[in-house]
């Protein structure tokens, strides 16, 4: 597992731990300028209960990974503009304090403010930041240890499952002759069964014929009859 010193002396593992910014509010809520995007110089020094001397020497020591990270510097008009909106939003907002006029104004993304966690030595509310990072991390590798297990597990029965199948092959091939067997035989069977009733149905007619000529013979005879008593 990666330890709080390998946090602050890689930055390969840092870049590793940047997107994971819900971090910060896992420890303490985090302060967001009226655009609701960028924290300032200020906003991160109480954030994590430092001077904001001690954010401007991380900054300047590790300006170019918290620029990739989000920081960057406004002057000019682009920081006139900005804080002709900052002060619009203040205002629609209800705040009753409007941004100080300065030659620049450094921006902090909440990403950038997860990298000053990861560099900060000396804060409390920073540590804690990185210990629910590794925290995280370790119960994330925990779980993909038991996902990993779980799959062994099922790979494991699926042979066992093919394994039987095989075993299972000739006798079910065995089955299967013999009800293909047994299909023929009941094909023959339904054939002298259709016979047998094409016969009987025959055999109804012919019964029907003879009581025809039956009751005809009966007529003649009492015919014959009666004509004798005459």
């Amino acid at each position: 597992m990666p330890t709080e010193i390998a946090l602050l002396e890689s930055r390969a593992m840092r870049v590793e731990h940047a997107g994971r910014v819900e971090a910060l509010d896992k420890v303490k809520a985090l302060a967001l300028l009226p655009d609701s995007i960028h924290v300032s110089t200020e906003g991160v020094a109480r954030y994590f209960e430092v001077s904001t001397e001690v954010i401007r020497q991380v900054t300047s020591r590790h300006r170019e990974e918290l620029a990739e990270n989000g920081m960057h510097v406004l002057r000019g008009s682009d920081l006139r503009e900005y804080q002709s909106d900052k002060m619009s939003l203040s205002s629609a907002a209800g705040a009753k304090s409007y941004p100080q006029r300065r030659s620049s104004l450094t921006l902090f993304t909440r990403r950038t403010v997860l990298n000053i966690a990861m560099l900060l030595r000396d804060s409390d509310i920073a540590r804690r930041v990185r210990t629910h990072l590794l925290d995280a991390e370790e119960s994330l590798r925990e779980g993909y240890a038991s996902l990993d297990r779980r799959v062994t597990a099922v790979e494991h029965c699926l042979a066992g499952v093919g394994t039987a199948l095989q075993e299972l092959g000739p006798v079910l091939n065995r089955m299967s002759e013999r009800l293909d067997r047994l299909d023929h035989r009941l094909d023959a069977t339904n054939r002298v069964v259709a016979a047998m009733s094409n016969r009987l149905c025959e055999l109804s007619d012919d019964m029907a014929r003879m009581d025809a000529r039956m009751d005809d013979f009966a007529r003649q005879l009492r015919d014959l009859r009666r004509r004798r008593h005459r």
